[in-house]
């Protein structure tokens, strides 16, 4: 796809990493409608920071009356909690994940199983 303006000319090419996810966000909003509509829990509880689930969790909570809490991570330094998440949340059930408590959650970066050693990857 070309834009405004002549087409390029030469060899050119960019070299792009995207590690972003696609899909989860729709499936968990997905998931969650249909377990609240199904009445397949009490509370249900939301583990992210995406305020793109913020609509599918206002929905669960004023249409089917059942309350959804948000356990947001903040994984980078300086990252701020959804304010939208923490709009639609049920009161008192939304908490922030620190950097720190993940750390130390996180397995060590060697394990071994039946079939030998892996390790995680050093980005994590």
């Amino acid at each position: 796809m070309t834009g405004p303006g002549p087409p390029l000319k030469g060899s050119q090419s960019a070299h792009v990493i995207n590690t972003e996810e696609k899909g989860s966000d729709v499936n968990l909003a997905s998931y969650l409608l249909l377990d609240g509509f199904r009445q397949d829990y009490d509370v249900a509880i939301v583990i992210s920071n995406d305020s793109d689930l913020a609509e599918p969790i206002r929905l669960v909570r004023g249409e089917l009356g059942l309350p959804v809490g948000v356990l947001a991570p903040t994984v980078k330094k300086g990252r701020r909690p959804s304010v939208e998440l923490r709009k639609v949340s049920d009161p008192g059930y939304f908490r922030v994940i620190h950097l720190g408590a993940l750390k130390v959650c996180q397995f060590p970066p060697t394990l071994n199983d039946a079939k030998g050693r892996f390790s995680k990857p050093k980005y994590w």
